[in-house]
């Protein structure tokens, strides 16, 4: 296993991809390594030289992977959003506070900045200042998105950076582990919002509650049009949706976690019922989507979700690493998906697409279960030679 590296130079993997090719293996191994970042564009993120090609010696149909270390000393951070200028918006579970990193470098990579601690945040264990979302038309109405843990329940919030959070949908149940977290603007503009179960499987079942959905909401709270019975919910049998993310193809994808047996990545479709907690995994009865792909509990248990052209990533707590699968154009599953950084960095949660193409990572070993090295909680950039990063 390489090392782990605290610089925050860039150094690269060999990822065995063309991840479109059927029965493609990630292999990973030392590679050459690049110089410094180039300077900074104003508004930007950080740029780094393209990963170089292959070399004649390296299996088939292989590629490099450029690996950053951008931040360092954070506690648990968990959500991750960008603001229009390419810094980044990151919270902090248990701290409950909205961190700026970047674009502005110091000496330690990316400038962080505390934008505010939240009073209202109850942390503990799997509760606390959880996902964030920046509105579409930030540039016009400063607003972001907040989903958040208090003394009674979970709630959405929108706010502007700085004063206080003006809650727009409160009431979903809480609980020490199951609380998803997740708020995303699809591509419709509407907000979505993942619950977690938080109980042993009723509260996913039924239609009258907020828990164990996805729910789809206009940015005062109330359901958005088109949806379900006009109700706030999307979709319902969810165990902990800690992960949303579209394709081009407008297509949505949520991680499940928290569940006995499999972890799971799902497309999500209008009405749909995922199982929880009647099956988990492939149920192979219409009453029940099966996942696009499932994994072991102990391999996966993923949260954050992003997708970089056809490949989908997930970042895996207990599985200590990215799975990526690549798909078709219509969304199905193409060969088996392979891993990346398994073991390297520890416990990885928030992850999204960066507006230049690159991926973005945050370790969680700040925790419980985790194994924290002098630098975490980290936030690692990936570029993929193949495309993405540099190319917008």
């Amino acid at each position: 296993m390489i090392p782990r590296r605290a610089a925050a130079g860039p150094t690269t993997r060999r990822a065995g991809a063309a991840l479109a090719a059927v029965g493609a293996v990630l292999v990973l191994g030392a590679g050459c390594s690049f110089g410094p970042p180039d300077p900074d564009q104003a508004g930007q993120p950080p740029n780094l030289p393209p990963p170089s090609a292959a070399t004649s010696g390296d299996p088939a149909g292989s590629q490099e992977v450029a690996v950053t270390v951008l931040a360092k000393d954070l506690e648990v951070p968990w959500g991750m959003a960008f603001l229009p200028d390419g810094a980044a918006l990151v919270t902090e579970r248990d701290t409950a506070r909205i961190l700026r990193v970047g674009p502005d470098t110091d000496a330690n990579g990316l400038k962080v900045t505390e934008v505010q601690r939240l009073a209202d945040v109850e942390a503990g264990g799997d509760a606390g200042l959880l996902g964030i979302a920046v509105s579409p038309r930030y540039a016009t109405d400063r607003t972001v998105f907040i989903y958040y843990t208090t003394a009674k329940d979970n709630r959405v919030a929108r706010l502007t950076l700085g004063g206080k959070p003006q809650p727009i949908l409160t009431g979903i149940p809480r609980s020490p582990g199951d609380n998803g977290g997740q708020v995303a603007f699809g591509p419709d503009g509407y907000l979505y919002v993942g619950t977690g179960d938080a109980t042993t499987g009723t509260q996913a079942q039924d239609p009258k509650s907020l828990a164990g959905k996805i729910l789809r909401i206009t940015t005062d709270g109330k359901p958005a049009p088109g949806n379900p019975k006009d109700s706030r919910v999307w979709s319902s049998g969810h165990r902990n949706v800690r992960g949303l993310a579209w394709d081009s193809g407008k297509r949505m994808y949520a991680s499940e976690s928290g569940q006995k047996t499999y972890g799971e990545l799902n497309v999500i479709q209008k009405g749909k019922n995922y199982g929880w907690g009647k099956v988990e995994g492939d149920a192979n009865n219409p009453a029940y989507a099966d996942p696009l792909v499932s994994w072991p509990i102990a391999e996966s248990n993923c949260a954050g979700v992003a997708v970089l052209e056809h490949m989908v990533a997930s970042a895996c707590l207990l599985g200590k690493r990215l799975w990526l699968a690549d798909t078709t154009g219509n969304g199905t599953l193409i060969g088996q998906p392979q891993t990346l950084l398994m073991g390297e960095y520890g416990r990885l949660r928030a992850l999204a697409t960066a507006p230049d193409g690159s991926l973005w990572v945050a370790t969680s070993n700040q925790e419980d279960g985790g194994d924290p090295g002098p630098d975490d909680d980290r936030i690692i950039r990936l570029v993929f030679a193949d495309g993405g990063a540099g190319r917008s």
